[in-house]
């Protein structure tokens, strides 16, 4: 989690000033739903993103 936190207080907190708590709330949501669970990759996910982590995860399971 601190790692998480470290990363979204770098690439989206301390790069913008917003102008509204609501402009906030929709920013970091879409880093959260967008970038980081859809499109980053983690190398402790084998280099999946977690989106495709869990499918997988999922599909193994199931079978």
């Amino acid at each position: 989690m601190e790692n998480f936190f470290a990363s979204l207080k770098k690439k989206l907190v301390h790069c913008q000033r917003f102008t509204s708590h609501t402009s906030a709330k929709v920013a970091i949501f879409e880093y959260i739903g967008v970038f980081y669970n859809r499109q980053r990759r983690h190398t402790a996910a084998g280099d999946q993103t977690p989106a495709e982590a869990f499918t997988g995860m999922i599909w193994k399971m199931a079978a």
